[in-house]
Order: structure tokens, then C-alpha cells, then sequence
């Protein structure tokens, strides 16, 4: 199966695809504001660049998108019929870099969440969202007063 698009037209469709501020990443941002739970973005120093960070929780933050992550749910594992190859090899590179992302924040002592756009659309997900973050929050004070 051929491209519906022109070269440059794909080129243009994929240049408006963004990496940061994307739909799920708001929605996530502002359930953890109504929330009252605190978050910087962007950890440009840390190793794969989390969505969000909370420094004082030890917490890295990713919002995949389950076609560009390679999710195992129906949208994510949706194979391309154009250039499958190019994808499927795409889709297997981000698979590893985000595995070795979670390694290494892991091995530097952060707790690492991956909100998956998907689980997004359930309505308990606010909820679970907010009690994954403030369970994490109470494991590492809880982690960090045995050790004081």
C-alpha cells in the first residue's frame, strides 16, 4: 500500500506531530494540579526526558502514546501497512530507549510512572492517577525517616 500523501505533505503531517504538551499530557497535568500535587516539567538532566518530575518525591513522569510506545492495547498494537518495516523498527527503538530510560532513573533512585494515553480514558482514572502519585509520596518518606 503506497502513502495517500505526497512526500512533502507526509513531511508536513509529521512535523505537526508534537513531543511535549500533547492532549494527554495536559489531562494529566491538570488532574495533579486540582490535585494540589506539585510537578516540574520537563526533566531535561535526567535520563529520557520525563514528561513531569517531582524532585522532592523522587517521582519521573512519562505520557505515552500507545502507537508511538508500542502499548500492548488495540490502538498500540495497530501495525502500519505503509513502510511497515520503517515503523515497526521505529516503534522497537522507542520500546528500548524507554526501558532503558526507566533502568536508569530506577538505578538513580527515582520512582518512575508511565501514564499510558489509553488508561486515560477510563473515568477512575483521576483517581488511581492522584493515589499512584501520593503512594509514592508516602513510600519515600516513609523510605527516607527510616533512614534519618
Amino acid at each position: 500500500m503506497t502513502d495517500v500523501f505526497t512526500p512533502e505533505k507526509r513531511s508536513a503531517v509529521m512535523r505537526r506531530v508534537k513531543g511535549r504538551d500533547t492532549a494527554p499530557e495536559l489531562a494529566v497535568r491538570r488532574t495533579l494540579r486540582a490535585a494540589g500535587v506539585g510537578y516540574r516539567l520537563g526533566g531535561g538532566a535526567l535520563p529520557g526526558r520525563p514528561d513531569l518530575i517531582m524532585k522532592g518525591r523522587r517521582t519521573a513522569v512519562f505520557v505515552h502514546g500507545c502507537f508511538w510506545h508500542g502499548h500492548d492495547c488495540a490502538r498500540g498494537a495497530r501495525q502500519p501497512k505503509a513502510n511497515a518495516a520503517y515503523w515497526t523498527a521505529k516503534i522497537d527503538r522507542n520500546r528500548a530507549r524507554d526501558a532503558a530510560a526507566q533502568a536508569a532513573l530506577e538505578a538513580a533512585g527515582w520512582r518512575v510512572l508511565t501514564i499510558w494515553e489509553c488508561e486515560m480514558k477510563s473515568p477512575e482514572f483521576p483517581a488511581r492517577l492522584v493515589a499512584a502519585v501520593k503512594d509514592q509520596a508516602a513510600a519515600v518518606s516513609t523510605a527516607g525517616a527510616s533512614s534519618a
